[in-house]
């Protein structure tokens, strides 16, 4: 079945492309309600579902959190700073994990996801200027 593209989803699509960031449903309606004023938030959340579901756009789903968008189709993991809940795309490179020497249980592997969290270092820079005044 072919996906037909609205002018939503084309707008939706273009503003998490053009913002390079991980954005939430929020975020993006917040964007493109400038462009269309008249779109409604629950627009925003089906027309993203839709295109995750077509596989245009990736849905993280990171520790519980509010669910985020990510245009970059190609295979890469994420770092998640627990603070202000900033997510960043990580490469691991020539150091992921060999699932050939993991137990899988019978599975047949089809992916993996790896999460990383952690202190992001504006976070950091912040801690440290309050520690600082302690």
């Amino acid at each position: 079945m072919q996906l037909r593209m609205t002018n939503q989803r084309e707008m939706i699509l273009r503003e998490l492309k053009k913002s390079k960031k991980h954005l939430s449903a929020d975020e993006l309606y917040e964007r493109v309600k400038k462009f269309m004023p008249r779109i409604s938030l629950a627009t925003v959340y089906r027309n993203l579902e839709i295109l995750s579901d077509a596989s245009m756009i990736r849905k993280l789903e990171i520790s519980g959190r509010q669910k985020r968008f990510d245009s970059e189709l190609e295979d890469h993991d994420h770092i998640y700073c627990v603070q202000c809940h900033r997510i960043e795309n990580l490469d691991i490179g020539d150091k992921e994990v060999n699932l050939t020497e993991v137990d899988t249980r019978g599975y047949a592997i089809t992916g993996r996801r790896l999460e990383v969290t952690g202190v992001c270092p504006k976070c950091q820079k912040k801690n440290s200027k309050k520690n600082a005044k302690k």
